[in-house]
């Protein structure tokens, strides 16, 4: 009897066990089960130089979604960056995305002014105006060599 007690503790933790890390890897992983929360936008830039798959979107500072991926628009010949915003955020055609830096030397990410003046981008929609991301190193070569206008 006493051997069958223990089994079962050991079944129930390895069960207990496998539903965490289950949780985890969903949580971790952005992976939703129970439907899309997000849409879709895209945004043309000049360069994206430091922005991955993955990296956050915010607004107002808060996080609003995830870069999902780069390509190149060979037409335009600038960068697609395609973001998942969360659903029940509300982002305007006259909406400005900018790449920016966390810390001094931290992480890219991108930032996004809402606008308001105009309608609201529909899931797909473009975000046209863009600010590239700044690039410390040539702006520390810029100011070390005497570049910088006062």
């Amino acid at each position: 009897m006493k051997r069958y007690a223990m089994e079962t503790a050991v079944g129930i933790f390895v069960v207990f066990g496998l539903l965490c890390v289950g949780y985890m890897a969903v949580k971790l992983g952005h992976v939703s089960l129970f439907g899309d929360t997000t849409y879709p936008l895209l945004a043309r830039f000049t360069t994206v130089s430091g922005l991955r798959a993955g990296s956050g979107v915010t607004m107002y500072g808060i996080e609003i979604g995830r870069v999902e991926k780069l390509a190149m628009d060979q037409e335009k010949q600038m960068a697609m960056v395609e973001l998942r915003i969360q659903k029940g955020v509300k982002i305007y055609d006259d909406a400005i995305a900018s790449i920016r830096t966390e810390g001094l030397i931290g992480d890219r990410y991108v930032s996004i002014d809402p606008g308001g003046g105009g309608d609201v981008l529909k899931p797909g929609g473009i975000i046209i105006e863009t600010q590239p991301p700044v690039d410390i190193s040539e702006l520390i070569g810029k100011y070390a060599f005497g570049d910088v206008k006062k």
